[in-house]
């Protein structure tokens, strides 16, 4: 009876086993295979660097593996990147209407320049291309890292792209809405100096801001991976912080598009909080490396 059982389990299950095979054997063969591949096996960094010394032949062959690996992944990158920005040139004009929404309008800008728009329309068209390609750049990053990554870590990874993508675009909202508009309150009429802004140096102050305050909110996210693969931890960001603020206030004075304290101060209060969430971020990447340790052990 119980055979019989077996064989009628078995039977019924087929369909599912097969499926699961077929659905297995195309992963493999895509782009998420690099991270169903085995583990890889610790070796003590002295270890690696022995070996290296004593077969430098070995060591030469695998760099040049790696270098014309991180080629692909680059080139890959790349051609999403150049994809997406050709995509955006078709937005660009409505784009390029709602970034001169705070100076009243793209009416209200006024070229010199023969190239002077082309110049405008390339830089708005890149920056749209690269928040779009942002995810795909992320997972060729992880597919270049997966080899060298716990199967834990390579699906966090992933995971993890949504959460990269969101940090940079809440950023960039952050610039536009709340520091664009601050910013030019001083910019436009500093000493009682009305101001006629040019299209391409309001782009670029406006583009640049917004793409490096996206670049800073991934530092929660930098502080986790960095904490749980043991480079960092939460207690070194505390005890630093005195060291931290200084550095920030000088990153906050270096992007800050204006010379007064105000706007100064709508950097950095947000750079500070960023570093606050980082000692959190790394305390739960801590924890999770030490979950990980005792179940190896």
């Amino acid at each position: 009876m119980r055979r019989l059982m077996a064989f009628l389990w078995r039977v019924l299950t087929a369909p599912f086993r097969w499926v699961g095979r077929g659905l297995t054997w195309l992963a493999m063969r895509s782009p998420l295979g690099d991270f169903l591949a085995p583990e890889p096996e610790e070796v003590p960094i002295l270890d690696t660097l022995s070996h290296a010394t004593q077969q430098p032949g070995d060591f030469l062959e695998g760099l040049i593996a790696h270098l014309d690996a991180l080629r692909k992944h680059l080139l890959r990158a790349t051609l999403a990147l150049a994809t997406t920005t050709i995509v955006a040139f078709y937005f660009t004009p409505q784009i390029l209407d709602w970034l001169a929404e705070p100076i009243g309008g793209i009416d209200s800008l006024q070229a010199i320049e023969v190239t002077e728009p082309i110049s405008v329309v390339m830089r708005v068209a890149l920056l749209v291309g690269f928040t779009a390609a942002l995810p795909y750049i992320v997972f060729e990053v992880l597919r270049f890292m997966a080899p060298g990554l716990s199967r834990k870590a390579r699906f966090f990874g992933l995971f993890a792209i949504p959460i990269v993508t969101f940090f940079f675009v809440a950023g960039m909202a952050f610039a536009y809405y709340f520091m664009v508009p601050e910013a030019l309150k001083v910019l436009l009429n500093f000493m009682g100096i009305n101001t006629l802004p040019r299209p391409s140096s309001f782009i670029k102050f406006t583009t640049g801001l917004m793409f490096w305050i996206g670049i800073s909110f991934q530092l929660p996210i930098v502080a986790y991976v960095l904490s749980a693969m043991g480079l960092i931890t939460s207690k070194l960001l505390r005890d630093y912080w005195r060291v931290a603020f200084v550095l920030l206030t000088v990153v906050a004075a270096m992007i800050t598009p204006t010379v007064d304290p105000l706007n100064m101060m709508i950097v950095l209060l947000p750079l500070w909080a960023l570093y606050g969430l980082s000692i959190v971020m790394a305390s739960v990447g801590g924890l999770h490396r030490r979950r990980r340790a005792g179940a190896a052990e």
